[in-house]
C-alpha cells in the first residue's frame, strides 16, 4: 500500500478536500489544481475502504485485483495457571477442617505460519494460512492422598508439527456511501492437518505423552466485519459464530475405557476497537475481543457403562494493542499484543507479521 493510499484510506478528507467554502470565499483566486467556482466545494471521490493493519483477523481492506500479499508471522503465547483447591468443611473463616491441593501450570506455544492473500477480484479476497506449532506445558500438582500424607506431580511436555491449516474467503459487501461504514463478509475454514488429541501417544493409563499442534475437529466460522472511517481513525467491529464439527472419535484410551462421539463447544466471538493514523506511515490500535465457548459433550464407556460428560463454559476476554508502520509501497510490520482480563484468557499473546506484496495479474 503507497502513501497516497494510506492517507486516503485513515485520512480521506484531504487538505485540498477539506477547504470550506469560507476558506474560498477569503481568497479570489482557487487553489491550484481546483477549477470548481468559488464557493463550490469539490466532488467528493469515491470512498476508500478503511484498513486495520496491526490487529490479526479483524479484517479490513480486501486485497486489490491480481495482487498478492504474502505474510510470515510468529506468535508467542503464554498461559499460567495458578490454583489452590480446598476440600473439606469450613466452621469459621479462620478454622478449616480438610486438605488443601496445589497446581501451578506454565503453558508457552509459539506458532510460525506462512500466510497468502490473494485478491480474486476488487470486493473478493481468498486466503490460505499455513502454520508450524510449538507447544510446552510444565505442570506441578500436590496431590492429598489418606490421611495426612501428599505426593507431588511434575511434568514436562512438549509437541511440536504442522498445525490446521486455514482457508479463508471475504467479501466487501457494500461500498460505504453516504456515511455508512463498509461490511465485509468473511467465511472461514480450518482443517484437521495438526495432531488432535486423541492422535498423539499416550500410556497404559491414557496419560498424554505429548501435546497436540491441532485441535482434531473441522471447524467453519462464518463472520461480518463493519469498519467505520471516522477522521483520523477507523472505528471496526466483528461478530463470528466458530462451528466445531461433532465426530465420532471411537479410540480406546485404555483396557476398560473407550471415547465415544465428541461435540467441542461453539463459540460466539466479538470484537471492536479503534484503529489511530499517527502519520502516513504509522498507526495505533486499541480494541477488545470475547470468545463465549460453549460446553464440550463427550460420551465414554467404561466397564460396559456410557456416559457422557459436559465441560464447563469459557469466557476467553482480552485487550488488544497493535501497531503498524509502512516500510514502503508493498512491505509493513505489524505487531499486535493480547493481554488476557478473564481467568480462562492466555495471559499474553505477541504475534508480529511482515507482509509482503507483489502484482501477479
Amino acid at each position: 500500500m503507497n502513501k497516497q493510499k494510506l492517507v486516503a484510506l485513515i485520512l480521506p478528507t484531504v487538505l485540498g478536500l477539506a477547504i470550506s467554502q469560507a476558506t474560498y470565499a477569503q481568497d479570489a483566486t482557487p487553489p491550484a489544481g481546483v477549477t470548481s467556482p468559488v464557493g463550490q466545494a469539490p466532488t467528493e471521490p469515491m470512498p476508500t475502504q478503511p484498513e486495520v493493519q496491526s490487529i490479526a483477523d479483524i479484517g479490513g481492506v480486501l486485497t486489490p485485483r491480481g495482487r498478492l500479499v504474502i505474510e510470515p508471522s510468529l506468535q508467542y503465547s503464554h498461559s499460567g495457571v495458578n490454583r489452590l483447591t480446598f476440600r473439606g468443611i469450613e466452621i469459621l473463616s479462620t478454622l478449616l477442617i480438610g486438605v488443601f491441593s496445589a497446581e501451578e501450570a506454565e503453558r508457552d506455544i509459539w506458532t510460525a505460519a506462512l500466510t497468502g492473500r490473494l485478491g480474486v477480484t476488487d470486493r473478493l479476497e481468498m486466503e490460505l494460512k499455513l502454520p508450524y506449532v510449538y507447544r510446552d506445558d510444565t505442570l506441578r500438582a500436590t496431590v492429598p492422598t489418606v490421611g495426612d500424607d501428599s505426593f507431588d506431580i511434575d511434568r514436562d511436555l512438549s509437541g511440536n508439527g504442522l498445525g490446521d491449516i486455514e482457508l479463508t474467503a471475504r467479501y466487501q459487501l457494500n461500498r460505504g456511501h453516504n456515511g455508512w461504514p463498509f461490511f465485509v463478509g468473511n467465511l472461514r475454514y480450518k482443517s484437521v492437518t495438526g495432531d488432535g488429541p486423541f492422535d498423539i501417544a499416550r500410556d497404559s493409563d491414557g496419560i498424554e505423552q505429548e501435546l497436540a499442534t491441532g485441535s482434531g475437529f473441522h471447524a467453519i466460522e462464518p463472520s461480518v466485519t463493519a469498519l467505520l472511517p471516522s477522521d483520523p481513525a477507523v472505528f471496526f467491529a466483528n461478530l463470528g459464530y466458530l462451528y466445531n464439527i461433532s465426530d465420532d472419535v471411537n479410540q480406546q484410551l485404555t483396557d476398560d475405557l473407550r471415547i465415544g462421539k465428541v461435540d467441542p463447544g461453539d463459540a460466539v466471538r466479538l470484537s471492536f476497537g479503534m484503529a489511530y493514523a499517527i502519520n502516513p506511515r504509522s498507526s495505533f490500535t486499541l480494541g477488545f475481543k470475547n470468545d463465549f465457548i460453549g460446553k464440550t459433550k463427550t460420551t465414554y464407556s467404561q466397564n460396559e457403562r456410557s456416559t457422557t460428560q459436559s465441560s464447563r463454559t469459557l469466557n476467553v476476554g482480552s485487550l488488544l494493542l497493535g501497531w503498524s508502520y509502512q516500510l514502503n509501497q508493498d512491505v509493513s510490520v505489524n505487531l499486535g499484543l493480547e493481554l488476557g482480563v478473564t481467568d480462562d484468557a492466555p495471559n499474553t499473546v505477541l504475534t508480529l507479521r511482515v507482509p509482503f506484496g507483489t502484482g501477479v495479474f
